[in-house]
């Protein structure tokens, strides 16, 4: 067999190749010699778990590489930058929108970063911690309890450090901490311009304004142009205290007004302000063993908000009960904004949340939407996408969930398996474009909330980005990477045919 290399031309938004064939045998020899014969996989077992996304990007990897620093990194991306070999780099492979899997052509050699690990350093003093790509969320936070300490990125996935940077990461959590872009001091990274070359940007700093934040042209883009090795962030103390409600609101408007009289009567305090329909809630119960409707004997509502509030201060040093006072809150708001609560519900109330993702695979085909609105738009999206739906696609079902403090919401809808009309790919192409369109044109929000860009989406990007955008974002890709030799998604502007 041999192994094709490609210098990628991007032409109407496709990749045009200059191929040559080289045995593949020689490039796992090569890459062996860098990095040793036990990480190169070649066998299809070998490689299985590093071709199949967590949603999509079900591929075929020419090789599977693990180097096991970043000298060894760099080694792998000149040989591989120089050779012309389609090269992508991988975390944890949890990412929704295929940036990190190969595709079927079985060219690409997958660059594994599960092997760069090392000691998580923590600085209390500084409170900040370093850590190696390949360190994952819930390694770093079960370092960091030790010390009282956490990074509050809340997900229902457990990525690697490397791709929550490359993907930008949000969470539930967001309103108070920020995405990890706000929550990021300093980062290695290994360039494909020169090839393989270290650029240390390893700095503990929260003040440092001396010219442009280079490490940020490497943030949320997906791989593009470098690969993340190392990373400082910063981190937070635990919470001592939580107050946790899940409430149903008097109407959909109330769900806005709520949210403002809460941050207005909590501030800081308030963590988490998230968005489940009755839909949803249901399908929880119904397939996530242990799960019970927690407002029985009542019946589901139509929709409800998981509120979270958390202080770093004991209940002694702050001189307040967080769920005694959320509780009065609460009762100072009944009939008015608020019709019905669970209080006090904790772990169990956020278990419904975080196996949201889970359950609705069990309903059909699934067709999810990471979005983003204006948090003053949110009703109105809401109202006007449910029209659309019942009166364009009455088959398909809506399964929303999401972020209303920051405006996010996943918008995901589902094609059941017995439904009539079949699973058709024109006509789900029809529903993104309409759903994308209602978000974007109509209420200046984004298709892609938290998910970034990457192959399976970024033909929005190229519909939805200005012009202008589209021509700078492709200036700054072809400075950091003329031969676009890493990352799978082109930022410049792609000509129509």
């Amino acid at each position: 067999m041999n192994l094709r290399y490609c210098e990628k031309n991007r032409v109407r938004g496709t990749t045009e190749s200059k191929m040559t064939s080289l045995p593949i045998s020689d490039v796992q020899a090569a890459l062996a010699g860098l990095i040793g014969q036990a990480n190169v996989y070649a066998d299809p077992a070998d490689k299985a778990r590093y071709e199949t996304g967590a949603r999509y990007g079900d591929g075929k990897a020419a090789l599977v590489v693990r180097p096991g620093s970043a000298a060894e990194v760099a080694a792998v991306v000149r040989y591989c930058v120089d050779t012309g070999t389609p090269l992508i780099a991988q975390g944890a492979n949890t990412g929704l929108v295929a940036a990190s899997t190969p595709d079927a052509s079985g060219t690409q050699v997958v660059l594994s970063l599960e092997r760069l690990r090392g000691e998580i350093a923590i600085d209390r003093a500084n409170r900040t911690a370093t850590v190696g790509a390949g360190v994952t969320l819930q390694e770093l936070n079960d370092k960091l309890a030790e010390h009282g300490l956490c990074f509050p990125i809340d997900l229902g996935a457990n990525p690697s450090l490397g791709g929550m940077i490359a993907t930008n990461t949000g969470g539930s959590r967001l309103i108070r901490y920020g995405d990890v872009r706000h929550n990021l001091l300093g980062i290695e990274v290994v360039l494909a311009d020169p090839p393989g070359q270290v650029l240390d940007l390893m700095s503990g700093l929260r003040k440092n304004n001396t010219g442009y934040d280079l490490k940020q042209f490497f943030v949320g883009v997906s791989g593009a142009g470098g690969i993340i090795t190392r990373a400082v962030v910063q981190v937070h103390p635990l919470p001592r205290q939580t107050a946790t409600a899940l409430i149903v609101p008097t109407s959909q408007e109330a769900v806005l007004e709520l949210l403002i009289a809460l941050e207005s009567e909590f501030g800081d305090f308030l963590t988490a302000y998230e968005g489940m329909s009755s839909s949803t809630v249901q399908s929880v119960i119904d397939h996530v063993p242990g799960v019970a409707n927690p407002f029985a004997p009542e019946p589901i509502p139509d929709y409800c908000l998981l509120v979270e509030l958390a202080a770093t201060s004991s209940r002694e040093v702050l001189g307040v009960d967080l769920q005694s006072a959320l509780n009065d809150f609460l009762e100072r708001q009944f009939d008015v904004l608020v019709a019905n609560a669970v209080l006090d519900g904790g772990p169990d109330l956020w278990k419904i949340r975080h196996s949201i993702s889970e359950s609705i695979r069990h309903q059909g085909k699934l067709i999810a939407f990471d979005i983003a609105v204006p948090r003053s738009s949110m009703v109105d999206f809401q109202t006007t996408a449910r029209r659309m739906l019942e009166a364009d696609f009455p088959w398909l079902r809506l399964f929303d969930f999401g972020h209303w403090a920051d405006g996010g919401t996943h918008f995901n809808i589902v094609w059941p398996h017995d439904a009539t009309p079949a699973y058709d790919t024109d006509t789900v192409e029809k529903l993104r474009l309409a759903i994308y369109d209602l978000v974007v044109r109509q209420f200046g929000g984004s298709f892609s909330a938290e998910h970034g860009v990457g192959p399976y989406n970024e033909r929005f990007y190229h519909r939805y980005a200005s012009p202008e955008a589209q021509v700078l974002s492709g200036k700054i890709q072809q400075a950091i990477d003329p031969r676009h030799a890493l990352g799978q998604v082109h930022f410049g502007p792609s000509p129509k045919p």
